[in-house]
């Protein structure tokens, strides 16, 4: 339920683990609700052993793949291999909302994530 959803509070919005090993001992799927506040965003990173799909339920969000680049709206869906740099950033002026779904989960927290936002090309491909 939602009332039960462990959230953690970050500097670009917030995360919901409605599914990883510490919450449900899943193995396979890490399903997590994001919310990004407007302006803010996930900066660019990769998770190296996971495939990840981000479906995007509200807002406007600016949506790199590598060095690729689209808005996803409501009801537009990306996919992204193992080990691929990506960002997602909320373009709109009220908070946007995704689910994100990983796997295989890894470590315990079920979720890997390497951050790349201050290496090139990374940290100029929004200037």
């Amino acid at each position: 339920m939602k009332t039960d959803t462990p959230r953690e509070t970050l500097d670009w919005g917030n995360l919901g683990w409605l599914s990883h090993p510490p919450a449900t001992g899943n193995k396979n799927l890490t399903v997590i609700d994001v919310e990004v506040k407007p302006g803010m965003g996930h900066d660019f990173h990769r998770h190296p052993d996971q495939e990840e799909v981000i479906y995007c339920i509200k807002g406007q969000v600016e949506q790199w793949i590598e060095q690729e680049k689209r808005i996803l709206g409501p009801g537009d869906a990306v996919y992204i291999d193992a080990d691929v740099v990506h960002a997602s950033f909320n373009v709109g002026s009220e908070p946007a909302h995704l689910i994100a779904i990983l796997g295989p989960c890894v470590g315990e927290e079920g979720y890997e994530v390497v951050e790349m936002a201050e290496e090139a090309p990374w940290n100029s491909l929004r200037d």
